[in-house]
Parts: C-alpha cells; sequence; structure tokens
C-alpha cells in the first residue's frame, strides 16, 4: 500500500526586523516548508526581503493575507501587536507562529489563544532555547531525577544594549509595544526557569532605568518561590560593558549541580551527579558556539511545526504554553511596581 503523501506548507511572514533572517534562513533548510511572502510596513525592508527570498512581498498586512498563496503566517512584528497580527491571520484560516512573548497582556494572549482555537489552526510560540542541546541534556537529566530534590536555579542575562539600539525603532523599550529586559532581551530565560523547575508559587522583585532612555527597565531582579519549595533567582540587565558577556542557567540540587552559559545557554560550564548516566558522555558533542544570541534553535523549531503540521506531533511550545512565561513575566513587573509578594496564577 503506497503511504499517502507528505503536505508540503506555504509561509509567509510580517516583520522584516532584526529576528527575520533566523526564519528565512531555518525554513530554507527544511524540505517541506517555504516561504511565499513577506511584509513590513517599512517598503525598503520588505522589498528587499521579498527580492533575497524571490517572493512577493506587502506593506499592507490585510493584503498579504487576502492575496499571498500562504498556510502558515510568522508573527515578527513590535511585542505588541503580535496578538491584533496573529488574530487577523487566524481569522484568515491561516496557522499563527508568533515569535515571543506572544502578548504584553494576559488579556490579549488569551485572545490570541482563543481565536486560534475557534479557526481550528495551530498556535506555535517561538522558544527555540528550549532546543539548545545542552538545554535538552538538562531537561532529560531533570525528568531522570538525576538532580534529586532541587534547591535553587538561577538565571543570568548580561547583555549589552546601547541607547541607539533603542533609537534604532521608536517602539522599542515602551510600554505599549515592547517591555523592557524582562519582557524582551530575558523573556527565553524566564521561560527556561518555569519550563525547567516547574510552576511558580510566587515572587518578589526590583527593576531600574539606569542608563538607557526608555519607559521600561534596562535592569531588574528577581527572587522566584516555586512549587516545590524550591527558590530561584533571575538577573538581567541590558548594561554591560562593553558587549554581551553571559546568558545561563545555573541548577542546584541534592545530587546535581549544572551550569549552562555562554552568551546563549549553548556552553555546558558545570555538569556533575553523584551517580553516573550514558548522557554524560554528549556534554561536549551539545556545545555551540551560535553566531548571535538568538542561538541556533530556529532550525530545530520549525522542524517540530512542520511535524505538527502533518499530524506527526505535539508542539513543542503552543499558546498555552507560551502564556505560562509571560504570566511569569507580568508577575515579576507586578511585584516590581507594587513592592509587594506576588502569587501566581495571576488574575486576568
Amino acid at each position: 500500500m503506497t503511504p499517502p503523501a507528505r503536505r508540503d506548507f506555504r509561509v509567509a511572514l510580517v516583520g522584516c526586523g532584526r529576528i527575520s533572517q533566523n526564519h528565512f534562513d531555518s525554513v530554507k533548510q527544511i524540505d517541506g516548508l517555504s516561504f511565499t511572502a513577506v511584509c513590513d510596513i517599512v517598503e525598503s525592508r520588505a522589498k528587499s526581503a521579498g527580492e533575497q527570498l524571490g517572493v512577493p512581498w506587502f506593506t499592507d498586512y490585510e493584503r498579504m493575507l487576502r492575496d499571498a498563496e500562504c498556510d502558515v503566517v510568522v508573527i515578527a512584528t513590535p511585542s505588541g501587536l503580535h496578538p491584533h497580527h496573529g488574530i487577523l491571520a487566524a481569522k484568515a484560516g491561516k496557522h499563527v507562529i508568533s515569535e515571543k512573548p506572544m502578548a504584553i497582556t494576559l488579556a490579549s494572549a488569551d485572545a490570541l489563544v482563543h481565536a486560534c482555537d475557534e479557526a481550528k489552526v495551530q498556535l506555535f510560540v517561538v522558544k527555540q532555547n528550549r532546543l539548545n542541546p545542552p538545554i535538552q541534556l538538562l531537561r532529560k537529566a531533570i525528568e531522570k531525577g538525576r538532580f534529586g530534590r532541587i534547591y535553587l536555579a538561577n538565571t543570568t542575562v548580561r547583555w549589552a544594549r546601547p541607547q541607539e539600539y533603542y533609537d534604532q525603532a521608536t517602539w522599542r523599550g515602551t510600554w505599549e509595544f515592547d517591555g523592557g529586559a524582562f519582557m524582551n532581551q530575558a523573556s527565553h530565560y524566564v521561560d527556561l526557569m518555569q519550563w525547567l523547575c516547574g510552576p511558580v508559587e510566587s515572587v518578589v522583585a526590583k527593576t531600574a532605568t539606569m542608563a538607557r532612555r526608555i519607559e521600561a527597565e534596562d535592569t531588574g531582579v528577581a527572587v522566584l518561590k516555586f512549587r516545590s519549595g524550591a527558590l530561584g533567582t533571575i538577573e538581567v540587565t541590558m548594561l554591560t560593558y562593553p558587549k554581551n558577556l553571559e546568558g545561563s542557567i545555573t541548577i542546584l540540587g541534592e545530587k546535581g549541580t549544572v551550569k549552562i552559559g555562554g552568551t546563549a545557554v549553548n556552553k555546558v560550564e558545570q555538569w556533575q551527579f553523584s551517580d553516573p548516566d550514558e548522557d554524560d558522555a554528549l556534554i561536549e558533542s551539545a556545545n555551540s558556539n551560535p553566531p548571535t544570541v538568538y542561538g541556533l534553535g530556529h532550525l530545530g523549531y520549525y522542524r517540530n511545526v512542520l511535524a505538527v503540521l502533518r499530524g506527526e506531533a505535539t508542539a513543542d511550545t503552543d499558546g498555552r504554553g507560551g502564556r505560562k512565561s509571560l504570566e511569569l513575566i507580568l508577575g515579576i513587573y507586578e511585584a516590581a511596581r507594587t513592592g509587594t509578594e506576588v502569587s501566581l496564577p495571576l488574575k486576568v
């Protein structure tokens, strides 16, 4: 009996800015996905991306949804616009891939989830750092119980974003469209904390805007209490001199200590357990040296997207998964704003 043909999917992207090249490069490497259109309100960016890919380009998003031949829409616009653009795509019958964060409020995140549910389309939220090989090994170690009881978890994001970065686009660093260091740059790291260590029970935090002319914070710290009883800390700054220094996560447990470091959780710096395991031999081969802090996980993410669309897998991170890390970020902001300990889950 001849197996059924495996369907290919056509992809369009809105928002041809900083992160779009990672999407272009990843899709190009996957047999079964191809870009068929791009859109940006800045004509020069849309035209440049369209010519690079050899596809039609648009400056009107709703026109692209009407006229372009596509099955999937990638949302890579400013964060505050992700729900609006995703909802329009869902209503047009397109599957939705949203860059992080999926929204900057829980209400708008829920509206996007419900729109995709109603349209019976898939909603994917890009969390590519989950797919870094060292992070995958760390997740397996936790699932195998190699740490025993986890006592303390820490993530540190010591990056550099000069004022020129924020001045390149008026939406950067604003509360309406972006948020600050926690919501934008450290979003993946906040996600890793709750994905690896489980639900957070409460949080206290301090944030500050010390050296950048923006509305939101350029620096912040948070202390988490997990439901398991473990404690956690998150340290984030965009003021590191003179360049990106570290994007790391460390987990300390009863029978194990692991630190995944590098500039983007791409290198195993500590890997100590009381009992050996076959995964220990994979440490060196898991290390990578990505060219940017975005890492190399978009390729693996798109492989999962294709498998889900073909009915062969479940989503690595869907809309409800993406909402969890957004809720923790908003809890951190609420704790910093009020100076109180904030319990999770939040009320919408």
